[in-house]
């Protein structure tokens, strides 16, 4: 379905506004105006009119809500818990000028007019995960369960929402789990799993699709979630011609004590109480150009960070997308991973 089957002019009939209502079965429709939402109707709102006033004879502007609930793009990670506070089953999401982007459902179904993200994606899935012990001990990393299903499903199940089909695995340890378990579930993608026949690092691994990838491709470690919009961090990087984009999240760390800064002679030179840090990191999500895979030495073991490094030094163009603290879930440590499971249960 498209966004444009949900809108309705506001001048139309009520019987017309019933008849969209059980086309899109859907419960609401919206009214803009020169593109900007102004209103919306529900199902609720004509039975209410029909109950309190008797007759099929007013236009949707007579009936409609024009104090419609909406939330700003920016804001989109708090979606689900915004549509509990006021009730509603669709929720529009819309730009600073309120045009309409997406309307998010409560089922989860949310329908775009954003363009779909249609580009292969290279998922890390062959470390040790030693940081996840004891639970690597008897499953691979990317098999651990967040929820009701393994991480790397996550992460696939996200960018295929977004457009994305096309995805390579590149697998080591206990790869042989990893094979069986996609082997036994339904799923509309493809997967091309790439054995590793020794540890090859975050980065090395890519040498072994050479002739397999010649476009652009995103590049993912396999125990990390990053909830933004990947079609416009895809654009962001091809209007900036970038070698590599690496995407990065904002963190904030408040020092617990206060902080002593002490001159050449041993005097204090300033005291701060209970600092704030706020800088940029790596949250293991790239963009990259497939020339980097056909450059790559064979069977060397080599992390990505360190590729990046070479071309930077090299005068190769590497830029940054910044997302915030919120957008990146990590689940490379026990706390962090019961973390990302808090908050994927909370956005069910």
């Amino acid at each position: 379905m498209k966004i444009k089957e949900f809108l309705i002019d506001e001048e139309c009939s009520m019987l017309e506004a019933m008849e969209l209502l059980d086309k899109v079965a859907k419960k609401v429709l919206f009214i803009t105006k020169q593109d900007q939402l102004i209103a919306a109707i529900t199902d609720g709102d004509i039975r209410r009119w029909i109950l309190k006033k008797g007759n099929l004879d007013a236009k949707v502007k007579d009936v409609a809500n024009y104090s419609p609930i909406y939330i700003f793009e920016k804001d989109k990670l708090s979606a689900r818990e915004y549509m509990k506070k006021h009730s509603v089953e669709a929720l529009p999401i819309v730009d600073e000028n309120r045009h309409i982007l997406s309307i998010l459902f409560w089922d989860n179904e949310e329908i775009s007019n954003r363009k779909k993200l249609d580009v292969p994606i290279v998922i890390m899935a062959g470390g040790l995960g030693t940081r996840l012990y004891p639970y690597t001990k008897i499953l691979p990393k990317p098999l651990i369960p967040i929820g009701e299903i393994p991480i790397v499903e996550h992460i696939i199940n996200r960018f295929n929402r977004e457009g994305s089909n096309d995805f390579y695995l590149i697998i080591n340890h206990k790869k042989n789990m990893i094979k069986a378990y996609f082997n036994e579930i339904n799923k509309s993608y493809k997967i091309t799993y790439i054995d590793e026949e020794k540890p090859l690092g975050t980065g090395g691994g890519l040498s072994l699709l050479k002739g397999k990838i010649k476009s652009t491709f995103i590049l993912s470690n396999c125990d990390i979630l990053i909830k933004e919009d990947y079609e416009k961090m895809y654009s962001y990087h091809k209007i900036e011609k970038n070698l590599i984009t690496m995407i990065c999240s904002l963190k904030k760390i408040k020092i617990p004590y206060g902080v002593v800064e002490i001159g050449e002679n041993g005097e204090i030179e300033s005291m701060t109480e209970k600092p704030e840090l706020s800088f940029f990191t790596n949250t293991g999500m790239y963009i990259v150009e497939s020339k980097i895979i056909e450059e790559m030495s064979e069977n060397r073991a080599i992390d990505f960070p360190d590729i990046i490094e070479q071309y930077k030094n090299a005068g190769e163009k590497i830029g940054v997308y910044p997302i915030s603290a919120n957008a990146w879930m990590d689940m490379g440590q026990l706390d962090e991973m019961e973390e990302m499971s808090r908050r994927l249960e909370q956005n069910e």
